[in-house]
């Protein structure tokens, strides 16, 4: 289930479908429920705040529900305590605020995503030009796709031990007309390489300073 058919709940819902996932879709709004009909398996109006709507939508049977609803802090909250009351296994949630964020973390959400916030930090890497790809996680880990800084190259990173002078883990290499090889301590690093490293957000930040 899909709650909330603005431009991030009707992009996720069609993104599923398109990878084979049954979607029932959910907004309030007649209007948005009627442009959108036709588009997904099921699209209904329903008000996802109200408890006894959502049990005749069969919403403790499915296995996840994304609450994509994010300005209106206050149907937000709520249709998370009804879906949590109504045991769905996983519920997602959209958040706008560091609060909005913190409140369903404390209701029990199982994911809480903030997508205007995280692609804002990972554009912003990538603006900088100190990281030709960017993603970080919850809990402060980040992996990072990066050039090769000098301190590596022409030796094996058994010899030039990133994780030990710089905190950080190189998970993959990638050189002209090759995919991405998985790095082992035998890993010879090359100037024109491309690495993907992890660990801390701070660590992989600083790391690809260096190129």
């Amino acid at each position: 289930m899909v709650i909330g058919l603005g431009r991030f709940g009707t992009s996720l819902a069609l993104e599923l479908m398109a990878q084979g996932d049954e979607v029932l879709a959910v907004d309030i709004e007649a209007k948005v429920v009627q442009s959108l009909s036709g588009q997904f398996t099921h699209v209904v109006q329903a008000d996802s705040t109200d408890e006894e709507a959502m049990r005749q939508l069969s919403v403790h049977e499915l296995n996840h529900a994304v609450i994509g609803v994010g300005s209106n802090l206050e149907s937000s909250i709520l249709t998370a305590s009804v879906l949590l009351s109504l045991g769905v296994r996983n519920v997602w949630a959209k958040a706008i605020s560091h609060e909005h964020a913190r409140i369903l973390h404390q209701l029990g959400v199982h994911h809480v995503v903030r997508p205007e916030h995280d692609m804002g930090r990972r554009v912003a890497h990538l603006v900088r030009g100190t990281m030709l790809d960017y993603i970080e996680f919850e809990d402060g880990y980040a992996i990072a796709k990066s050039g090769a800084p000098e301190c590596l190259h022409g030796l094996p990173l058994e010899k030039s031990r990133p994780r030990a002078s710089y905190g950080v883990t190189v998970v993959g290499v990638k050189r002209s007309g090759t995919g991405f090889i998985h790095a082992t301590s035998d890993t010879v690093v090359h100037r024109d390489d491309v690495l993907i490293v992890s660990g801390p957000r701070s660590k992989v930040e600083e790391f690809c300073t260096l190129v």
